[in-house]
């Protein structure tokens, strides 16, 4: 039976065959099957412009349960979608019936084979996966997208992706060797080049090619990025009927990728990356057909405001030199000898035309190269000053066209009154590039069909595809007709017909299916043009996701707890920065990066930054999520957010998932009965400084068995973690009991601003900071009256007493600043709450001035003329950064310090899975340890008897001491001399 679904809702208009399909599911077999309103939220997007509800997501343990998935859809009528890692642009991963997540549990390497140079994967193994095990015997898997630390093999092949190194490598059509396929009838295919398999099924696929071979050899297969449509081109007679080639790109549309055998190839000795310059984008494009000749294995296009917003994200000495112009080319070398291509590199550049160029070796310098063209996508998603999607995405024409090709969509652009940022794989002429198409705005899904479809014309016009690597999903597989003749559509829908008859398989995408005899479903328009639609492809301007502005207005005019300066005050605007790339879906640790601790303890869509957006961006909308800042969706989805705020700075689009948790949490509980934790461990500062007068009483009190079983429950504090000890003396009077700085002192002033760990707890920290820093010839002064900046109050959502605490800190700290006096925090997260979240709260023009002028330890003493580190050669350090020194302050002064002290160093990356009052609060134990145990804890076991562990945060700190046993130090500590005692492993 046939079910539709209204995909603004996602309710079936028969809510007992909903249940159907459900019980048919388990009926069969399947053990995860969710139709949770939270799990239906998470997969209704993609990484494309399209909004897209699914009845039921299933994910999958073994391949009989997707066998038992098809079964169960045949026997319902509700169409199948398969999805890997959902980063897919075109709306190929999203769809009405079942979702089946192929990521989750067959994400297995099962076989590296050196001597045929094969790997046998599951469908949903990560790229970086099978890379790291291919690594180990000098292989490596060619094709690589710029999402290849989260994206899956299965839907790598489902899109013929191709990547930046696809020019020497070839796409994932011309890497597969073999392919264990499930077709839309329910039928189970082993395909391959080595594999000689009689099928029905597979004659009549003969047939349906046999019937029009002069189609199929004059319009497909013309150009290396023709990947729009079906690549019948690979069941030609003389390409042997290659049916697993031919199955990369089909989308999902004729079958699921049970498992598959791929091509690898050997991994260079060395690589030459050279970096030429030139004018514009389009006059870079001109000169790659100059460069082709000598064989690189990438040839990559990005222009220089894609880099300037990268700079701006990540700091001036982010980017690596480059030579002057407007646009840039990437033309990678690979070989064996190193001098052979320092050699070819330079009659590269003899032969460029460039305005000027570089030879980078350097492979850390080329992989931060890299790193900017991979984040290409989000980057130029925020690179306009409205944000910029995807939509005509990645068209590709011959190379040799690449050059008039831009500068006629540059025109295009200009006419619609659009602007894009143009990057891409020039050497294969594809082209990606975001456009900022106003679709919120009146009149803006019009604007956006006429534009894509007049790109269409013009891309057709210079004898390329609409798809170079991503597919046509519904993005473009309505003007497929604008690129094809009728009788190629007919085969199309005769290929479909031949392994899904009944349209089960993610329709709506590419072509429904048509018997091979009988008329073309094509047609003309009434003045006998050639125009799309017509071959049951969804039309592309339905089922388009807004971007948040203009979002319901009983929630809008209800916020008032942060400014969200960057999205100007719109809570809706700001969970739509998410375009769903899904880089938090990535083990970051490589790169230094932190996002997202929870998705990689927990491996849930919903953990994962990405997830989060979803479910905030179904509550703007409303329709699905329906009960807004309180829905159950919404908190279930933040609930093991840390707040560590990694995505702020590892998301390429800017996303800052703490901000809006602190807003949802105070929007949620204003003049509402909150949860214990929040009035215990959210005012830990004040009970703090209440109990400072008796802190000796009350660190006895708290080691009573009985007492300390209540206490921590009273707190919301799981029964396996430990106290807090307070200080019994304050530091900031214990600061003062030293010589204080006279009126005729004439060392320069710095203010240590003692935050509430500090001054209440971690004392330690800062008697050596003020030692260090007296022995670097400052003279140290703290306030009279310690001022806490309200992080707590922040983190669980009580914004109005967060604000009254910023200000408070604000007038305080303003008059050193405001003198010259440089201020200088100890605690990374209380730090970057001056740094950042003290000017989402308050206006006052001070916070700014404030945020300017405060400082890390290891910014004041890396500016301190004559101050030098003290020798710690032979010393082994594991550096664990606090989250938000990685994210919001920086760390690389505290690298270039601990450097220059000759010490041997390990730098941890990701999260110490603590996070404030996150790892303590009943329910987040497990996860906490889980996120511990990602690197930290690891690295510290592993490392040698004697080591130093270093940790400036506070929550580290107790992480370390809690779970193993390790007393930690301030960088302060260890430059004070106070690394002897009991710290580091034992």
């Amino acid at each position: 039976m046939s079910v539709e679904a209204d995909p603004g809702t996602g309710q079936l208009g028969d809510e007992q065959a909903a249940g159907d399909v459900v019980s048919a599911l388990r009926r069969h077999g399947v053990a995860d099957v969710d139709d949770s309103s939270l799990t239906r939220a998470l997969y209704s997007t993609d990484a494309s412009l399209y909004r897209v509800v699914p009845e039921v997501v299933v994910r999958p343990r073994h391949v009989e349960e997707v066998e038992a998935v098809v079964a169960a859809a045949r026997e319902t009528g509700v169409p199948v979608t398969p999805r890997g890692a959902g980063t897919s642009i075109a709306g190929n991963a999203v769809g009405t019936g079942i979702v089946v997540d192929l990521s989750k549990y067959l994400n297995r390497v099962h076989e590296v084979d050196p001597q045929t140079r094969t790997a046998r994967v599951d469908p949903g193994v990560v790229h970086a996966v099978l890379q790291k095990s291919a690594g180990q015997h000098g292989l490596r898997y060619g094709p690589d997208p710029s999402t290849h630390t989260r994206c899956t093999v299965g839907g790598m092949i489902g899109n013929n992706a191709c990547g930046n190194r696809a020019l020497g490598y070839g796409r994932s059509a011309d890497n597969v060797a073999a392919l264990d396929l499930l077709t839309g009838t329910g039928e189970r295919l082993a395909v391959g080049r080595d594999l000689a398999v009689s099928s029905p099924t597979l004659e009549r696929l003969r047939a349906v090619v046999a019937s029009d071979l002069a189609t199929v050899r004059t319009e497909l297969g013309r150009f290396g990025r023709q990947v729009s449509g079906y690549g019948l081109e690979h069941l030609l007679p003389e390409r042997g009927f290659d049916v697993a080639s031919f199955m990369a790109g089909t989308e999902g549309t004729l079958g699921v990728l049970l498992g598959a055998t791929i091509d690898l190839v050997p991994v260079p000795a060395a690589r030459h990356l050279v970096v030429l310059g030139y004018p514009t984008m389009a006059e870079a494009a001109d000169h790659v057909p100059a460069v082709l000749p000598f064989g690189p294995t990438a040839c990559e296009g990005l222009g220089a405001r894609i880099v300037e917003v990268y700079r701006a994200a990540k700091g001036p000495s982010s980017v690596p030199e480059l030579p002057a112009g407007g646009g840039f080319l990437y033309v990678e070398l690979s070989g064996d000898d190193a001098g052979e291509l320092a050699a070819l590199g330079e009659r590269v550049v003899a032969a460029a035309g460039a305005l000027g160029h570089r030879h980078v070796t350097s492979p850390v310098e080329q992989g931060v190269l890299w790193r900017i063209r991979e984040e290409g996508a989000g980057l130029a998603g925020r690179a306009l000053d409205r944000p910029a999607l995807s939509g005509w995405e990645d068209a590709a024409v011959p190379p040799e066209e690449l050059g008039r090709y831009l500068r006629g969509f540059e025109a295009l652009m200009e006419q619609h009154g659009v602007h894009g940022v143009p990057f891409g794989h020039f050497g294969d002429g594809c082209v990606h590039v975001r456009i900022d198409f106003p679709l919120d705005e009146p009149g803006g899904t019009a604007v956006y069909r006429d534009f894509v479809t007049d790109a269409a014309r013009l891309t057709a016009g210079h004898g390329g595809s609409f798809s170079g690597e991503h597919g046509d999903g519904r993005a473009r597989s309505e003007l497929l007709p604008l690129m094809y003749s009728d009788a190629a559509m007919a085969l199309f829908g005769a290929v479909k017909h031949v392994l899904d008859p009944d349209d089960l398989m993610n329709p709506g995408n590419l072509v429904s299916p048509q018997p091979a005899t009988g008329e073309s479903p094509g047609g003309q328009s009434l003045d006998g043009a050639r125009h799309p639609g017509g071959f049951g492809a969804r039309p592309l301007d339905e089922d388009l996701r807004g971007q948040g502005r203009g979002w319901e207005p009983g929630l809008q005019r209800t916020r008032a707890g942060l400014r969200l300066l960057h999205d100007d005050g719109d809570l809706g605007a700001a969970v739509h920065r998410c375009t769903g790339v899904g880089k938090c879906l990535a083990d970051n640790r490589a790169t230094g990066g932190v996002m997202c601790p929870s998705f990689q303890a927990t491996r849930d869509e919903k953990d994962s930054t990405r997830g989060r957006a979803r479910v905030l961006q179904e509550m703007v909308d409303g329709r699905l999520v329906g009960k807004g800042y309180r829905s159950p969706e919404v908190h279930d989805a933040l609930d093991l957010c840390l707040s560590c705020k990694g995505c702020v700075n590892d998301c390429p689009t800017g996303i800052d998932m703490a901000t809006y948790k602190s807003e949802v949490l105070h929007q949620t509980y204003r003049r509402r009965l909150r949860p214990r934790s929040h009035y215990v461990l959210g005012r830990l500062p004040l009970w703090a400084r209440l109990t400072s007068p008796v802190a000796r009483l009350a660190n006895l009190t708290l080691r009573v068995p009985g007492l300390v079983h209540v206490a921590r429950w009273v707190a919301g504090v799981d029964q396996r973690r430990s106290l807090p000890t307070f200080a019994t003396r304050r530091f900031g009077r214990l600061a003062r009991s030293r010589h204080a700085p006279t009126a005729r002192d004439e060392r320069p002033r710095v203010l240590l601003w003692a935050d509430s760990f500090t001054e209440y707890f971690s004392t330690d920290a800062g008697r050596a900071a003020v030692d260090v820093l007296e022995s670097a010839g400052y003279a140290v002064e703290v306030l009279r009256r310690p001022q806490c900046c309200g992080l707590t109050w922040i983190t669980t959502g009580q914004l109005d007493t967060a604000r009254t605490l910023v200000q408070r800190a604000v007038e305080q700290l303003h008059p050193y600043v405001e003198a010259g006096v440089p201020v200088v925090g100890l605690e990374p997260s209380c730090l970057s709450v001056l740094r950042s979240d003290a000017v989402e709260l308050t206006d006052d023009p001070r916070a700014v001035a404030v945020a300017n002028g405060v400082h890390t330890f290891a910014e004041l003493l890396e500016r301190t003329d004559g101050w030098s580190p003290p020798d710690l050669s032979g010393t082994e350090l594991v550096v664990q950064p606090h989250c938000h020194q990685a994210s919001i302050l920086g760390f690389e002064a505290d690298r270039r310090v601990l450097e220059r002290s000759g010490a041997d160093i390990t730098t941890l990356a990701g999260c110490c899975g603590l996070a404030g009052n996150f790892g303590v609060e009943k329910g987040h134990y497990e996860v906490s340890v889980a996120v511990a145990e990602h690197q930290l804890l690891p690295a510290v076991r592993s490392a040698g008897p004697g080591a130093v562990v270093l940790a400036d945060g506070f929550s580290c700190r107790t992480q370390l001491d809690d779970l193993v046993d390790v007393r930690a130090l301030h960088l302060a500590e260890l430059l004070a001399g106070r690394a002897a005692g009991p710290t580091g492993v034992r």
